[in-house]
């Protein structure tokens, strides 16, 4: 078996994977790119990206396309609590929204240009350290290759994570969550507001995404799902939107009338500071540390993340001296991100601390403003 050699193998071609190899590329570094799913896929991520992470677009040369093509821009924030339905007066640009099947393919295709060559569909079923660099198996239907690469990126995502990447799992418990993404046309969402969503064992948001849509993610505890699916009956997913509009008035007044766009997306999230580097091996995006959602910078920080890492492997260094680099200026960046993401979303979801906080936003509703600017998207 004939064996090609690479500077970068990188798995997983989402915003993490796709920009680490844009930018390696870019530098003159010959990059694998490895992605096991068929584009266009549905992600249940949310679809927001920060203002933060623009520079990074605008490096990656995207950031014009990437406006052109995602909804408008995000002026105002909002929360809907209960029957509470408050917007920050402050206007501020915050970000806009692209639904993954776009961003992705637009991201994965650039990188493609800039000279990556993409393994698609594929699987990374080993990576072997050995004297010569890393000794890489790839299957797909109808080959098994071999590829020897210098150096090795996980970028797979905590959902998707398999084998040596693999996130270990814990023992499930009542209060694991459950994230849900749907489309929706014709929405009454104020054109620039992003909502944030906080109900009883749950939150979530609202933004309007491409093609005049509106994209509505959230995140429900295992025992509130069960109660929802008790009380409301139904698929997991219906239990979850009957519950969100039986506690939250501006959720139900928003999407009154609104059209499904497509099935729901479900899968687990398991938010938390992980490993940056293994056995030699780097990882970024959410693979390395993933916040709440209720913050949403879940994409934001996969784009970030991957340009710190590709921008401390461009600059070159002992290998253990650009991994230790690495780490230091990724929990800079990121860990008091997701630090403060967990803090908002306990308190979102818990029904005393939650009033609470709504009696406080809704005498200082800067504190939206506020939120949002010590989570990152500034």
């Amino acid at each position: 078996m004939r064996r090609v050699r690479f500077d970068a193998l990188i798995a997983g071609a989402g915003p993490a994977g796709s920009v680490a190899a844009l930018l390696l590329a870019r530098a003159g570094w010959s990059v694998a790119l490895v992605e096991k799913s068929s584009f266009p896929r549905r992600k249940v991520c949310g679809e927001f990206v920060s203002a933060a992470a623009m520079p990074v677009l605008e490096a990656c040369g995207l950031a014009d396309a990437f406006v052109g093509a995602a909804g408008p821009p995000v002026m105002q924030l909002g929360l809907y609590a209960g029957e509470t339905m408050l917007i920050s007066p402050a206007r501020h640009f915050w970000g806009r929204a692209l639904g993954r099947e776009h961003l992705d393919t637009m991201l994965r295709d650039a990188a493609v240009l800039a000279g990556a060559r993409l393994f698609q569909p594929a699987r990374l079923v080993a990576a072997a350290r050995g004297g010569n660099g890393y000794l890489c198996d790839l299957h797909d239907a109808q080959h098994r290759r071999q590829i020897v690469a210098n150096t090795v990126i996980a970028a797979c995502g905590s959902w998707n994570a398999e084998g040596r990447f693999a996130i270990p799992r814990h023992e499930t418990a009542p209060s694991d969550l459950f994230a849900f993404k749907a489309h929706f046309h014709g929405s009454r969402l104020p054109p620039g507001l992003m909502p944030l969503l906080a109900f009883p064992g749950g939150y979530g948001g609202m933004v309007q995404s491409d093609g005049g849509r509106l994209s509505l993610s959230c995140c429900i505890r295992r025992d509130t799902l069960t109660a929802a699916r008790h009380r409301h009956g139904g698929r997991a997913a219906q239990a979850v939107w009957a519950h969100i509009a039986a506690t939250t008035k501006g959720a139900a007044q928003v999407l009154e009338g609104a059209v499904p766009d497509g099935a729901l997306s479900v899968g687990p999230i398991r938010p938390g500071i992980r490993l940056r580097q293994r056995d030699g091996i780097f990882f970024t995006g959410n693979i390395a540390g993933e916040a709440h959602p209720i913050i949403a910078e879940g994409i934001g920080m996969a784009i970030q993340s991957s340009a710190v890492l590709a921008g401390r492997l461009i600059t070159g260094g002992p290998h253990g001296r650009i991994g230790a680099d690495y780490d230091v200026v990724w929990r800079r960046c990121f860990a008091t991100r997701i630090r403060i993401a967990a803090v908002f979303a306990h308190l979102a979801m818990r029904g005393s601390t939650s009033k609470a906080c709504r009696g406080i936003i809704m005498r200082f509703p800067g504190l939206l403003d506020w939120g949002a600017r010590v989570s990152g998207k500034t």
